[in-house]
């Protein structure tokens, strides 16, 4: 009768005791390998030709095609004088035959005895289909390149301990498909970003991450000194305004997918540290953005997800149809079911007392925002673009010549997070001096997001900035939507965390 010996099954969440008794036992077998001679962190003796789903793709009956793989065993049963054991690479996974009459009697000894889950080996044999139908490599010979020293995790259902399984990514990734197939879709995310906008003209650029002046966003920013230059530097909480000097200088459509830092609260929204995709086109507006970040999403979820609707919690999103465009006043109005009349100036201030929600602000605008903020924007699930903010909380934005109160600008929600911003930048040198000047008098007062006055891009903007729209969309949050994931961190592969006692 066969007996499965060793598995990645067999291993639930590990107790220290365990833990610290199998690693006495894999330690112990580094020295009988050292001890016969052998290295258990070798080079490969011979070329990989291939991976394991080109092993399994190449099959063909009857033909006894030889190949050289490498990768980690994450499952092994011993029958006897023969052993059958699962092999996992960088493309997915393939089953061995080791048989002690092909691979000679010490060597299948040394592996019954010295070779554990989790170790990485170099294997060369041909491929046979066994009788249960599965395309197997019988191994010729192999050679252990990485012994691993700790028992791997419960392999079927993954990391059950969350600490751990942000804290040593690799573990998860090494037991958990759904994991590893996040991170390869996250990856595909980009590059069909990257595809969209080259074809439409866009260059990629990469701008200064230490900023001798915090700017570009409503942030409180990470601060580090430079000791050459003796100098304060603040980690990058965007990339805008050295983006837009680059449209002065005469590139008229410029991308950054940037990492930016921003020293606040962490959440499943949020993480201090994220990616961003800002883009910036001349010569166009934010109606113009619209339609070209709509199409640009459409695209990408094509593209990545095969289909245009996707699935993310209890939500079908709807990626196919004409996304909707609602402003700030009327979204209010129609998801928080507020009446126009109680989002008067003489009835604003007892709506929000009636919804006990509080602002900074003084104008109009700034309440009403206040009250899309806090009661509308978690019941935004479908694509939509909210418009008509406020100018008070756009410092960057040009005025709407329509509408002085009033910013050309949207956010765009999805799921109930805000996945993009976008608006008409100001181009105005003079206006933009007096609206730094108004977030000095605002930092003063102890708002520690307010922007700081910048002299340079002033005088940047004294050479001409031409009129345009920029656009940033959280790469992170849209990973998290076309997986269906719904924590920041589970789309990071090494999230900020807390640092161990």
């Amino acid at each position: 009768m066969e007996k499965l010996i060793k598995s990645a099954g067999q291993i639930e969440e590990r107790p220290e005791e365990h833990e610290s008794a199998e690693h006495r036992i894999r330690l112990e077998k580094v020295e009988k390998l050292r001890a016969l001679g052998i290295d258990p962190w070798p080079q490969p003796p011979e070329e990989i030709t291939a991976q394991s789903t080109k092993v399994i793709e190449e099959f063909v009956e009857g033909e006894e095609r030889s190949y050289c793989l490498a990768g980690r065993l994450m499952a092994i049963r011993l029958h006897g004088k023969t052993a059958f054991a699962q092999l996992h690479d960088g493309a997915g996974k393939i089953q061995l035959y080791i048989r002690n009459d092909v691979v000679g009697t010490e060597r299948f000894e040394q592996f019954e005895k010295l070779i554990d889950l989790g170790d990485i080996l170099f294997v060369r044999g041909t491929v046979f289909r066994t009788k249960t139908g599965e395309i197997t490599l019988k191994v010729v010979s192999y050679l252990l390149l990485s012994k691993c020293l700790y028992p791997l995790p419960e392999k079927f259902h993954g990391l059950q301990d969350i600490e751990v399984k942000y804290r040593q990514r690799y573990l998860d990734l090494m037991t958990s498909e759904a994991s590893r197939d996040r991170f390869v879709k996250r990856s595909l995310i980009i590059t069909q970003m990257r595809s969209y906008l080259h074809s439409h003209g866009y260059l990629e650029v990469e701008t200064p991450m230490l900023h001798p002046i915090a700017g570009g966003a409503a942030a409180k920013p990470f601060i580090t000194h430079h000791n050459a230059l003796h100098s304060d530097f603040y980690l990058r909480i965007a990339p805008e305004l050295y983006l837009k000097r680059l449209l002065v200088g005469g590139f008229e459509r410029v991308y950054e997918i940037n990492r930016n830092f921003r020293n606040e609260g962490i959440s499943t929204k949020h993480n201090p540290e994220f990616t961003m995709l800002e883009f910036y086109t001349a010569y166009k507006d934010y109606h113009f953005s619209m339609d070209f970040v709509e199409d640009m999403l459409r695209t990408i979820v094509q593209a990545v997800c095969g289909l245009l609707e996707v699935s993310y919690a209890e939500s079908v999103l709807d990626f196919g149809s004409p996304f909707k465009r609602i402003s700030v006043h009327n979204a209010v109005i129609e998801y928080a079911g507020i009446g126009t009349e109680d989002l008067t100036e003489e009835k604003i201030d007892t709506t929000l007392r009636t919804h006990g929600v509080t602002t900074k602000g003084h104008s109009l605008g700034e309440k009403v925002y206040a009250l899309f903020d806090a009661l509308v924007e978690s019941k935004l699930i479908q694509p939509t673009f909210v418009y008509g903010l406020p100018l008070e909380v756009s410092p960057l934005t040009k005025r709407d010549p329509e509408n002085p109160s009033q910013a050309p600008r949207y956010e765009f929600f999805i799921a109930g997070m805000e996945l993009a911003n976008s608006y008409n930048e100001l181009n105005d040198p003079f206006d933009q001096a007096s609206r730094f000047q108004e977030q000095v008098a605002a930092h003063a007062a102890g708002d520690e997001e307010a922007h700081h006055y910048d002299t340079d891009f002033i005088r940047a903007l004294e050479y001409g900035l031409p009129p345009a729209v920029g656009v940033g969309i959280g790469i992170d949050r849209l990973v998290m939507v076309l997986t269906n994931t719904p924590s920041i961190k589970e789309v990071i592969l090494f999230p900020t965390l807390k640092k161990k006692q």
